[in-house]
């Protein structure tokens, strides 16, 4: 060895999108990044959000997702929504889409880049007996709490499966 110290590992940096960033996607990053900071890997990962959608923008979580993500101890308070970019996919490692529609708007951004994007579905990375057959995560904006309960159990499964499948795929 030259005696200097190793570097620090690039941090994945990961975001995932919904339609308007105030319900799914802030409760999957707020569980992913619980989660990482939970197994001390918190350095390791940047974790973010945002929505397909413009409406949304800058506003915070829908109060529900709050309310049901504390009582998981998770603190979605400081979360604003913003807007998916088509070079938010250059300032990303991973995007991770909540639902096969916003994928598909996704992929239509993607096409404008040189070089393909690490685009992903987040429902394959759920329990196969909690996802049943759904290849969407149902988005709880017009549910009651029960709608947004479910949301986050099929995030804490997915979370623990994506980060289960980056930490293989990195060799973490």
């Amino acid at each position: 060895m030259s005696g200097h110290a190793a570097s620090a590992p690039t941090p994945i940096r990961l975001c995932f999108v919904c339609l308007g960033n105030i319900c799914r996607s802030p409760i999957a990053e707020g569980v992913f990044g619980e989660l990482v900071r939970r197994r001390g890997l918190h350095a390791r990962f940047v974790v973010a959000s945002a929505g397909t959608g413009d409406w949304h923008v800058g506003h915070p979580a829908d109060r529900r997702a709050i309310a049901a993500a504390a009582a998981r101890g998770i603190d979605l308070r400081a979360h604003r929504a913003r807007q998916f970019r088509v070079d938010d996919f250059a300032r990303f490692d991973v995007v991770v889409a909540m639902d096969r529609s916003n994928h598909a708007v996704l992929q239509r951004l993607a096409r404008r880049l040189p070089t393909p994007a690490d685009l992903r579905l987040f429902m394959p990375y759920v329990d196969a007996a909690a996802r049943g057959e759904s290849l969407d995560v149902p988005d709880p904006y017009y549910g009651g709490p029960e709608d947004f309960e479910r949301v986050l159990d099929l995030c804490e499964s997915g979370c623990a499966g994506l980060l289960d499948a980056l930490l293989a795929e990195r060799r973490l």
